[in-house]
């Protein structure tokens, strides 16, 4: 079997692990951090968005409050792609980019998201921009 075609393969299961979660609820960051008044007041004034790489983004300077709420979430999701991609035997770069591309599609209007070319964008009534290797 080709280096290609385990890839594809693992995308393949990496789309399903990745649309399981999100169906439960527990998609792109942690259950706690959404219950975070201060993360969803930051995610619905646009001061933070779905990066590409599945991380949370800042968009703009950030407070130091911010950049610490940020961290920890990001610190979390990591913690949380790494342990996945280990059970999916994939690599923490190839789940964390499946898990950018399925919190992209699920932010609602009004939210920030990066696009393909690294700029900011706010999601309109429309499907996101996602990058070519999404599922």
């Amino acid at each position: 079997m080709t280096k290609q075609t385990n890839f594809m393969r693992g995308v393949r299961r990496l789309a399903v692990g990745a649309l399981a979660l999100a169906a439960i609820g527990g998609m792109a960051s942690p259950a706690a951090a959404q219950r975070d008044p201060a993360y969803a007041e930051a995610r619905s004034s646009g001061q933070v968005g779905e990066k590409m790489d599945g991380y949370l983004g800042i968009v703009g300077g950030g407070s130091p409050e911010l950049r610490r709420l940020v961290n920890d979430i990001n610190i979390k999701r990591r913690a949380l792609y790494s342990q996945r991609a280990q059970a999916t035997n994939a690599t923490l770069e190839e789940y964390a980019l499946t898990a950018g591309c399925q919190a992209i599609l699920a932010t609602a209007p009004g939210e920030k998201y990066q696009a393909p070319d690294g700029s900011w964008q706010t999601r309109g009534s429309g499907r996101p921009l996602r990058d070519a290797r999404c599922p």
